[in-house]
């Protein structure tokens, strides 16, 4: 660091800390400026005091103003939805993102998205139900998956939503815009008292891929518009709002992750959409600019300050997650993500978007679900239907993966569809290829519940959503509380990865000046946290 003609010295009540740990303390205390002042035992740390320039007391180095965690990001991200942090936990299908997860991030002010994805709308209308009765006035998301495949699932999940008032759907898994996120958002548009365009239905869409994120940076499209109107879905007064706003509020880009995922890059892909999203907003002009938050990757402080650093306006997690206490995970699959490593994923294809060769990444470390489902892809692409296949592929298929014979499957998927979608099941009747694909996506969809209930017999199967994040965050917790998969709670890692990416901030902004901080100090480490007081900062707008 250069130093000024003049130079600038500290003085306080308290000496500066030249001991690891002291510096390690002082550093740690985020709501204080942390100066670095060279003292006769070398550089020391230390959170109060006065600096002049010329005078007595001692040299300074440099200092690094407080940084409260919230400070990270964007505060409009905060003041829309209510929260006290720019972090969300992103969903995890089948209820893995649970109920209790998202009411422990609600009350802790932390916006949470309930897993909606993969189950019946019944099952969905309870969750809404205890939302409504738990945590009232508080901040949560719900996700809306998109099912090119069973239509009618993500019709029904809309009509839910707006028959419930949910106020913020994270969508997610789009390639394309649907009449149904397009309801959703233009359902919640009005005029306010003050002239301006208000939107009560927040969306928040997750996304890879740069032309998937223009279309929700854009205005809803004007034909799905006035089908809409045409239909009575949307009033009037909405649909000439509709080109006023871009259809999603947030932004979130997804890199390497668990789930559906491109394994993006985040360094690579987050700045491309935030160019984007200034080139959309200089010919939009909207009132409020799209936020672009970042997820895929984030499992420990560094990362997340990492994030925020490239101009995430917040950050999502998943993976780290569902190791939590609060998820809808087994206990089985909980203790077999708290072994993950970075390099213990896999790519394996997707079940509600099988027939396409969509694959999703999985936990390989323990299981041989990755294994077993390409297999089934190989097989759907060689053979045109069950009665195809090769008596022994058969023979393999019903002993190793199965269990059962694949014409009891099959009744399964009858009464299965019978109930969830008849539609599924009308397009197989005259096609042996369609009845083999969904056949085999019973194996796919049930390797999920099994992780998900925590059979001991088809441990083997589990199919667990997992990206190296989740390797990165068990090594990072090495040595410390959470280590234990018993005592990680989602909000007390929420709360870790926030303070830690504000300290590593401010690690940062020292080293850029100069400093030469010893390791240990500057390496955040996890210690047991007390509880804050529930509630958000801010109500929900």
């Amino acid at each position: 660091m250069r130093h000024p003609q003049t130079p600038l010295r500290w003085s306080g009540e308290r000496y500066p800390s030249t001991d690891p740990a002291g510096i390690y303390e002082v550093l740690a205390d985020l709501d204080h400026p942390c100066y670095l002042a060279v003292t006769p035992r070398g550089i020391g740390a230390v959170s109060g005091g006065t600096v002049t320039a010329g005078g007595d007391g001692l040299p300074l180095l440099t200092a690094v103003e407080p940084l409260p965690p919230q400070r990270l990001g964007s505060a409009d991200f905060l003041a829309a939805h209510g929260v006290r942090m720019p972090y969300m936990a992103g969903a995890m299908a089948g209820g893995i993102a649970s109920v209790d997860m998202v009411v422990a991030l609600a009350r802790e002010g932390f916006l949470g998205s309930y897993g909606a994805a993969g189950l019946l709308p019944e099952t969905i209308e309870k969750a809404l139900a205890r939302f409504a009765a738990e945590i009232p006035g508080l901040p949560y998301a719900v996700n809306l998956i998109h099912s090119p495949s069973e239509e009618r699932l993500e019709r029904e999940a809309v009509e839910l939503f707006l028959r419930h008032g949910v106020r913020c759907v994270e969508a997610s898994a789009y390639m394309n815009l649907t009449p149904h996120v397009v309801r959703y958002r233009l359902a919640g548009l009005r005029r306010g008292a003050d002239g301006h365009v208000a939107a009560d239905n927040r969306l928040i869409a997750k996304v890879s891929r740069a032309e998937t994120a223009e279309r929700f940076m854009r205005p809803a499209p004007a034909v799905l518009v006035g089908a809409l109107r045409e239909q009575g879905l949307i009033t009037a007064e909405q649909a000439e709002l509709a080109h006023l706003l871009p259809l999603a509020d947030d932004i979130t880009v997804e890199a390497d992750s668990g789930g559906h995922t491109d394994r993006r890059p985040l360094p690579a892909l987050l700045p491309t959409i935030l160019r984007l999203r200034d080139t959309v907003q200089r010919e939009h002009r909207y009132p409020q600019p799209v936020r672009v938050g970042a997820a895929g990757g984030l499992g420990t402080p560094v990362a997340v300050a990492a994030a925020f650093g490239m101009g995430a306006a917040y950050v999502v997690t998943g993976s780290v997650n569902q190791s939590c206490l609060e998820s809808g995970a087994s206990p089985a699959s909980r203790a077999m993500l708290a072994e993950a490593g970075i390099a213990d994923c896999e790519m394996a294809p997707a079940a509600d978007m099988f027939e396409m060769g969509v694959e999703l990444q999985v936990l390989k470390k323990g299981t041989l679900f990755p294994m077993r489902a390409r297999r089934l892809f190989q097989l759907y692409q060689a053979y045109d239907g069950l009665e195809a296949l090769p008596p022994q592929e058969r023979h393999k298929l019903e002993q190793q993966v199965f269990r059962r014979p694949l014409d009891e499957v099959w009744q399964d998927c009858v009464r299965y569809f019978s109930r969830r979608d008849p539609g599924q099941l009308a397009r197989a009747e005259g096609s042996a290829k369609r009845r083999m694909a969904l056949v085999f996506r019973w194996y796919l969809g049930m390797s999920s519940r099994w992780a998900v209930t925590g059979d001991p017999e088809r441990v083997m199967d589990y199919q667990v959503w997992c990206g190296p994040a989740m390797g990165s965050f068990n090594d990072w917790v090495t040595g410390s509380y959470l280590r234990n998969p018993a005592n990680r709670r989602v909000a007390d890692v929420a709360r870790h990865l926030m303070r830690g990416a504000a300290f590593h901030t401010r690690v940062a902004r020292l080293r850029v000046a100069g400093a030469r901080l010893p390791a240990s100090a500057a390496d955040y480490r996890p210690a047991p946290l007390e509880a804050s007081v529930p509630g958000p900062a801010a109500g929900v707008r």
